[in-house]
Order: structure tokens, then C-alpha cells, then sequence
């Protein structure tokens, strides 16, 4: 119905009106109506209600509770009707009589919630969505109506709790990763104003706007704030790392150096100080320097395909193709669909005199260049890093 739609209507869930015929609704028996007649008379109700001709449904279903006051069906689809119209506390009546008798019927408990989460009720709304799953035809769209109640009374952590189960449940929901993101920028924002409240000029608010600086690529605004919080903590752990790293977007590559080998003393096995530092030295041409770094970078993490490409390009400037090619093979492992460590694989397969090889691995990168550009995508950049590491384009023929 109308409250379910926010949820249901556009990620895949059917409201229950509509799926009767999918199974997803009882259709119990009357004891004072002949049950067939009965049967007969729910299904012409539910037509009704996909044909959004409610009022004619509501007759069918007061039509049945005259012969038979107690029945579930008509009191649930009674209560539906009138939860659609907005008269909750009537729907509430209805739902509740049903629950009397049967307490797990099913999908009333969510009903009686909705009614109730409308109403602003949260905690009655939660009351009922638990009791909802608790059933063994608990509806799909319970637990995450039962995390926008807790949202309601205040229980964000508990909230959070309850989308990331939905979520890892529903991976392709739109509206629950909406909600999901909402709830974590709410926090995100109310702890930001109680700490700017505390000190607008702390360390902690110059670090944690650099932070977004950088996620966001205005890497300019990202050294400022850094910069700041150095001046507030000098010896703050892993600072120098971030801000060598907004220096080195931003072309000021000897200040860069100076923080990313200062975070590499600070923390020798750092990834990014590691790998920034290997790849300034990649661009210089000065490879054996770049290795140490570049290799550090790939221990640190060994599943990052950044990494991996870089330390191959440098193996491959040293004239060692068969480390490069121990560093690429996991690197195309990792991320299939990625052409370039294909195309650096054929080149190196061509280093080793390996013609097979190295036809191979040149049509994967065709293939997937093709795929690429297909979908809207850079054939050969779609995934190159520009920081760092950009690769060098690549022909589109049979030699690399």
C-alpha cells in the first residue's frame, strides 16, 4: 500500500495486494461463509485493489466480515485499505483483532507497524516489526522499516545495525542504501557540529576537513587544512603521509617528497607514502629508486592493483620481465575486467620471446578495451590511476 511503495514500489518488493497469486498471501477459510463463496469473494476484492477501485474492495471485504466478524483476510485487507486512506487508528483496530487470535498471521504484524510508524509511534512500530520477524513469513520489507523506527526514537547505531543486514540482503536497493548513507551523514554531521562546537579551531576539525578535501579532489583546500592540523600536532601519526600525498596532487613535488619520507620514517611498510614516493621516481626515470618503494607498496597491500602496475612498469624500465610478470598475474587476478595489466602482460610476454603468451594476453586487452568503451568508458583509462601511475596509452593493434 501507500507507506510500502517508498521501499517496495521501486526495488523489486511487491506490495501484498498485488502478489496474491505469487502465494505471498493466505486466504483462510470463513466459518460462516460457504468457504468457496469466500474464496471467491477475497480474490474479487483483491482485484479490486490492484485495480485501485478501493472502494469496491472495501465492500468485498465488509461483505465477508458481516457473515463472519473474526476473519483474518478481510480484517487484514480492511486494515490495508483504511492504513491507505490514512485512517490509522481504525487500521490499528482491525490489525490488532486479527493479531488476538493469531498472533504470527501473516505480514500483520508489518501492517500494525506501519500504522503505528505513521502515527510517529516508534516504539509500538518496533514492537511490531520485531514481532514481524519473528515469523515464519516475516515480509522482506520489515527490518528496514524497523531501522527507520529506531531512527525515530533516537537508536541511530541500532538503525545502522539493521540497514547493513538489509543491505548486504538487498545489494542492488536504491532506497536502502539511501537511507543507509543518510543515516551515516546525519551522525557524521552531528558529531561534526559538537566538534566544532568544542574548539572550531582544533586539530581534529583541520584533519577531518582535509580528509573530505581529498575524497572529494580539491587536494589545493586539502593541503591547507592539513598543513594546519601539523601546526596544531606535529608529531600527529600519519599526518605527513596525507599531506605529502595532497602535495604531490596538487604538482608540488619536493614539499611532497619531504612529507612522504618523513611518513615512510614514521611508518616504514606506509602503502601510500611507499607507493607515491616509488611513483615521483617512476616519472623521473630513476627506477632503481622507485623499486624499494614500489615493492614496500605491494607487501604493504598485496591485493591493490595500483600498486601492482606500477612496481610491473618499474621491473619492466629494469629490463626484468619476469618479475614483472610475477607481479602482474595477481594483479589480473584481482580485477579481470581491468585491460591494462593484460596489455603490460603482453609486453612482457613479448620481452620473454613467449608469442603464444603474448597473443593471448593482447586479444584480452582488445576485448576488454572494447568492453569498456562500450559501456561509455576510456578504452585504455578507464581505470588508469592519474594519481599515481598513469599509464602510457596503448595501441589498439597486435603490437604492444
Amino acid at each position: 500500500m501507500r507507506l510500502l511503495s517508498r521501499f517496495l514500489a521501486n526495488s523489486g518488493f511487491l506490495v501484498l495486494g498485488i502478489v496474491a497469486s505469487l502465494g505471498w498471501l493466505v486466504i483462510m477459510p470463513a466459518a460462516g461463509v460457504a468457504q468457496q463463496g469466500t474464496t471467491d469473494l477475497l480474490r474479487q476484492g483483491q482485484a479490486y485493489e490492484d485495480q485501485q477501485n478501493y472502494p469496491a474492495a472495501e465492500d468485498i471485504y465488509r461483505r465477508v466480515l458481516a457473515s463472519d466478524p473474526d476473519h483474518p483476510e478481510a480484517l487484514k485487507h480492511l486494515g490495508m485499505l483504511e492504513q491507505n486512506d490514512l485512517k490509522f487508528n481504525e487500521s490499528i483496530v482491525h490489525f490488532k483483532r486479527v493479531l488476538a487470535d493469531q498472533p504470527e498471521y501473516p505480514q500483520v504484524n508489518l501492517y500494525l507497524g506501519l500504522s503505528y510508524y505513521d502515527q510517529h509511534n516508534y516504539e509500538d512500530a518496533i514492537s511490531s516489526f520485531q514481532q514481524e520477524l519473528k515469523t515464519p513469513t516475516a515480509h522482506p520489507a520489515t527490518r528496514y522499516y524497523l531501522a527507520l523506527s529506531m531512527e525515530g526514537e533516537g537508536r541511530m547505531n541500532q538503525a545502522i545495525d539493521e540497514l547493513n543486514e538489509v543491505a548486504a540482503k538487498n545489494p542492488n536497493k536504491a532506497d536502502v542504501f539511501f537511507e543507509l548513507a543518510r543515516l551515516h551523514m546525519n551522525a557524521t554531521f552531528l558529531a561534526f557540529a559538537k566538534l566544532r562546537k568544542i574548539d572550531p579551531d582544533s586539530f581534529q576539525i583541520h584533519l577531518l576537513m582535509g580528509g573530505l578535501y581529498s575524497q572529494e579532489g580539491h587536494y589545493e583546500s586539502a593541503v591547507t587544512q592539513f598543513e594546519a592540523a601539523l601546526k596544531k600536532q606535529p608529531d600527529a601519526p600519519g599526518l605527513h603521509s596525507s599531506l605529502g600525498v595532497a602535495y604531490f596532487m596538487t604538482h608540488q613535488l619536493d614539499s611532497a617528497e619531504k612529507e612522504l619520507l618523513l611518513a615512510i620514517k614514521e611508518a616504514p611498510d606506509d602503502p601510500l607514502a611507499n607507493l607515491y614516493m616509488g611513483d615521483m621516481a617512476l616519472h623521473l626515470n630513476q627506477f632503481s629508486k622507485a623499486l624499494p618503494y614500489l615493492k614496500q607498496a605491494v607487501a604493504s597491500r598485496p591485493t591493490d592493483v595500483e600498486s601492482r602496475l606500477l612496481l610491473a612498469r618499474c621491473y619492466l624500465q629494469l629490463d626484468d620481465p619476469q618479475h614483472a610478470r610475477e607481479t602482474l598475474l595477481p594483479a589480473a587476478n584481482s580485477d579481470p575486467a581491468d585491460p591494462r595489466s593484460h596489455y603490460m602482460l603482453a609486453t612482457v610476454y613479448q620481452k620473454l620471446n613467449q608469442p603464444a603468451d603474448r597473443q593471448r594476453e593482447l586479444d584480452l586487452f582488445n576485448k576488454l578495451s572494447a568492453a569498456q568503451k562500450a559501456k561509455g568508458l576510456d578504452e585504455t583509462g578507464a581505470k588508469a590511476a592519474q594519481d599515481p601511475g598513469k599509464e602510457p596509452t596503448p595501441p589498439t593493434g597486435n603490437n604492444p
